[in-house]
């Protein structure tokens, strides 16, 4: 454990996300590790915008970026996250999406949403997923910082549904987290936000990872989109944190086995090396 990690009061963050619905870790990346990340997305940038709305006509997103290079791996299953995120998820969580977004000048703002929405869970439970958004570079009101309505992680939908009726709506409620370059902010998927608008003539760089509940499917299909050569390259956090093990008893077992068995070279699943019936 490095001395960062040692200072990090994973309690007190959790308090905060309790409270008000997210929490901001200052400092969460050095200028050596923001350099890093520019240098590893460099190759993948220039190609891509996003296809509606909602992913941004004027965005670019790199999707899978735990399994383009070490530091995306690294930013995945950062110590401090992960006491962070055991405080509210047990066992063998899972990530469930982790992308770069690149918010580029023109951008639009996006409608205000939740991150786990598709889960169907009522939102008087416990939240399903957890999202992480680091800032690349320094965000602010002008280029696009994210948006978020304080509170709103612990509202009912009859809550949500009068509160928009309210003067100036959902939309009078935003607060933008104005962070710099290297800090990064925590919420439960539960809480409305939206990422706002890049009036400014530079892009804004960042990059999210999403973890759920290990019962609970990814939004992104890991084992479809990385290659288990590069699977078994990677630490044993990174490879549970793509399903790469049970969650109690037996869930996300390979034909009776457990999944990690499934990157031992020359794994053949038991129903195939047998033959059909």
């Amino acid at each position: 454990m490095d001395a960062q990690t040692a200072r990090f009061d994973a309690d007190a963050h959790a308090a905060e996300i309790r409270e008000q619905g997210f929490t901001v870790i200052e400092n969460f990346l050095d200028a050596e590790a923001i350099a890093a990340f520019r240098t590893g997305i460099a190759p993948f940038l220039g190609s891509h915008r996003g296809r509606n709305d909602f992913e941004g006509f004027e965005t670019e997103r790199v999707y899978t970026l735990v399994a383009r290079g070490k530091v995306f791996e690294n930013l995945a299953t950062d110590e401090r996250l992960m006491a962070l995120l055991s405080r509210f998820m047990e066992g063998a969580f899972l990530l469930s999406a982790t992308h770069a977004i690149n918010l580029m000048p023109g951008e639009t703002a996006q409608g205000i949403h939740t991150d786990d929405g598709f889960y169907r869970q009522p939102r008087t439970g416990t939240a399903v997923g957890y999202s992480v958004i680091g800032a690349i570079d320094a965000f602010t009101e002008l280029n696009g910082a994210t948006q978020v309505i304080p509170g709103s992680h612990l509202w009912s939908e009859d809550e949500i549904a009068e509160r928009k009726k309210a003067p100036g709506g959902l939309e009078a409620m935003l607060v933008p987290l104005e962070v710099p370059a290297g800090a990064a902010f925590v919420f439960p998927g539960k809480l409305l936000h939206q990422g706002g608008a890049n009036r400014t003539d530079k892009p804004r760089l960042a990059f999210t990872n999403q973890y759920c509940a290990g019962w609970a499917r990814p939004q992104e299909n890991f084992f479809l989109s990385v290659p288990k050569e590069t699977v078994r390259e990677m630490s044993p956090r990174a490879q549970a944190l793509l399903g790469y093990e049970l969650w109690p008893s037996f869930m996300g077992m390979v034909t009776g086995s457990h999944p990690a068995k499934a990157l031992e070279p020359g794994f053949v699943p038991p129903i195939v090396a047998q033959g059909p019936r």
